[in-house]
């Protein structure tokens, strides 16, 4: 007989030595034992954390793992986004990859200068419940236009849209307790635009990513961007270290900002179905960065490797893989 203990827990097996054992056998006991200490373990580190701060987690992780944009429009038009990504002409292409890099920049110089300007964040108190309608109503607008106009306006609509979702976002920051004089903490408002869910990775564009697995892949960007910063100040946003994480940040939100212009180029979208789109836009960010900052709170309070542990642990249905490749 032999004992395993795991944790407070302690597992006994009866192993046969008589001479008809499998010589196998002790192989067998010990993936016995290996499994039964993985399910344990699983359950000592759910079993750790209240229910309510369980419940939270779930919910953070339907929004993060969950349903992209493109799933969230096709809804709302009834008409597949990713078939009208396919209809877009090179220029209107090339004029989102340039209004991408100057929203981002725009939006890192905003963060930077002025995301910590607040009394609430120099005291690192929070405010409550944060202002979303505001933030919503003024997308609604600028969406407007851009219904009206067509991807022509991308350029000039996409700053203002990307402005005002940063300081959406960092009202629901401040509202989970983050301190946004802390620099981490004004570049975490920024990685919001980089984690749409149902997108791929880098690597292999069937293989989509997850939630933590997008922050792990920002953590260097944005360790030296704060490096840089702290060393040189925010004097110049074309230094380096600054450049590669918008570009980080670009691979990811350029593919929501294409299917956002593509369901607004529909030719029966018009005016009022752009401001629409821009209200889903906007309220599809706040969603993710009310589950981000969630998650960041509750690592805050009970660790972060115990959160991570039990984010792993939940289990969600899987949804239908939806085609994003323009050439299928």
């Amino acid at each position: 007989m032999s004992a395993t203990s795991l944790g407070n827990v302690t597992v006994f097996m009866v192993i046969s030595r008589g001479p008809r054992a499998s010589e196998n056998a002790p192989a067998r006991v010990f993936a016995f034992s290996h499994q039964l200490e993985l399910t344990l373990s699983d359950n000592l580190i759910t079993g750790s954390l209240p229910e309510e701060t369980l419940e939270e987690l779930r919910q953070a992780k339907k929004v993060l793992e969950h349903h992209g944009i493109a799933d969230r429009l096709t809804e709302m038009i009834g008409t597949p986004v990713t078939a009208s990504l396919k209809m877009l002409p090179d220029s209107v292409e090339s004029a989102i990859h340039q209004a991408i890099e100057k929203s981002l920049h725009v939006a890192l110089d905003v963060a930077l200068r002025t995301l910590g300007d607040d009394k609430d964040s120099a005291n690192g108190a929070s405010r409550g419940k944060p202002k979303l309608l505001t933030h919503k109503l003024l997308a609604g607008l600028s969406g407007a236009a851009g219904g009206a106009l067509g991807g022509a306006t991308v350029a000039a609509e996409l700053p203002v849209s990307t402005v005002l979702i940063l300081r959406s976002v960092a009202d629901i920051a401040r509202s989970e307790g983050e301190d946004l004089s802390e620099l981490e903490s004004r570049l975490a408002c920024l990685e919001v635009f980089a984690l749409d869910p149902g997108q791929s990775s880098d690597i292999d564009d069937e293989t989509e990513i997850g939630y933590f697995a997008v922050r792990a892949a920002m953590a260097k960007q944005i360790k030296d961007a704060s490096q840089y910063i702290v060393q040189h100040g925010i004097r110049d946003s074309a230094a380096p270290p600054l450049v590669r994480l918008v570009t980080q940040i670009g691979k990811r939100f350029g593919v929501v900002v294409s299917e956002k212009v593509a369901a607004q180029a529909i030719p029966i979208i018009g005016a009022v179905g752009g401001a629409l789109i821009n209200s889903y836009f906007i309220d599809h960010y706040q969603d993710i960065a009310r589950a981000h900052f969630t998650i960041r709170r509750l690592e805050r309070e009970h660790g972060e490797s115990l959160v991570r542990e039990a984010y792993g642990q939940i289990k969600l249905r899987q949804r239908p893989r939806r085609v994003t490749d323009r050439n299928a």
